[in-house]
């Protein structure tokens, strides 16, 4: 991806709906945050049943879109799966759950947040997330912290009708997951990124001191541009409203491919406090 991308610039997805470049993650955020994401140009917020604040962002995307005359088309409105309603029954029950916790009349995109169940309870989430697709609740399903061993549970089910557009799991140059990607890219699954500017624990790395320093602009802005520039959809997440602006501020500069050699660290050193992508099955 170049500078040449804007705000408004979008990504097709395997189920033919467009998804922002950058979003807006939630956790430990609420509506206010949301609001200010909003209004400085975010239209893609991502939320959890897990976060307990799919009401705060619903009412934040509805006051916005009344405020402002923006439809609903052009919000893209992401939401997850946790793990004590995996199964078939509970999944349909907690997708008409989250639609009525946001007031909103469908999601754009719905995620299993782990995998961290069985494989039963798994596939009968997955089987209840592709007749919420073709009951028209849900325009995209996807995963978040799935492995390539929990894909290709996914992909050799009999049941399996629709793909997962999305794998959202932790990205950065320390935890760049290149076999997951790799596999990812072959099946037309879009990675998504949390912690992409790694809770800011690599503020002083030097190269990125060093690349901030050579663009002008924060380690923030510099970690968030190398998801954009590794093909990812970053999310970052912050309750500044100064900081909200910033990070979105990625548009108006390149990382050349120095820059991103210098950002190849060849770790695997996570920031948040699981990583479920290694699990068993």
């Amino acid at each position: 991806m170049s500078a040449s991308l804007s705000l408004s610039s979008t990504i097709k997805l395997s189920s033919g709906h467009a998804i922002p470049v950058i979003g807006f993650g939630v956790y430990h955020g609420n509506g206010e945050a949301v609001a200010h994401a909003l209004r400085a140009g975010y239209r893609l917020i991502d939320t959890a049943d897990f976060y307990n604040n799919e009401g705060d962002c619903g009412k934040a995307v509805r006051d916005f879109m009344a405020e402002t005359g923006t439809p609903r088309s052009a919000i893209f409105y992401t939401t997850k799966l946790w793990n004590n309603n995996h199964g078939y029954t509970l999944t349909a029950k907690a997708i008409d759950e989250a639609i009525a916790r946001a007031g909103i009349d469908y999601i754009d995109l719905y995620l299993i947040h782990s995998p961290l169940t069985s494989s039963e309870l798994r596939l009968g989430s997955w089987k209840a997330m592709q007749d919420a697709v073709d009951a028209g609740k849900i325009k995209s399903i996807g995963v978040s912290n799935y492995g390539v061993h929990h894909l290709e549970e996914l992909f050799t089910w009999d049941g399996f009708r629709i793909p997962p557009a999305v794998n959202q799991v932790e990205l950065h140059p320390w935890l760049a997951r290149k076999d997951l990607v790799d596999y990812c890219r072959s099946k037309g699954i879009l990675m998504e990124a949390y912690c992409p500017v790694t809770r800011g624990v690599r503020f002083g790395e030097p190269a990125v001191v060093e690349l901030a320093a050579k663009h002008g602009v924060t380690p923030a802005q510099v970690l968030i541009r190398w998801s954009m520039q590794m093909g990812f959809v970053p999310l970052p997440k912050s309750n500044h409203e100064e900081r909200i602006k910033v990070n979105l501020d990625v548009f108006g500069f390149d990382l050349d491919e120095d820059d991103m050699h210098k950002l190849d660290t060849g770790k695997y050193e996570p920031v948040a406090a699981w990583d479920p992508v290694t699990a068993p099955l």
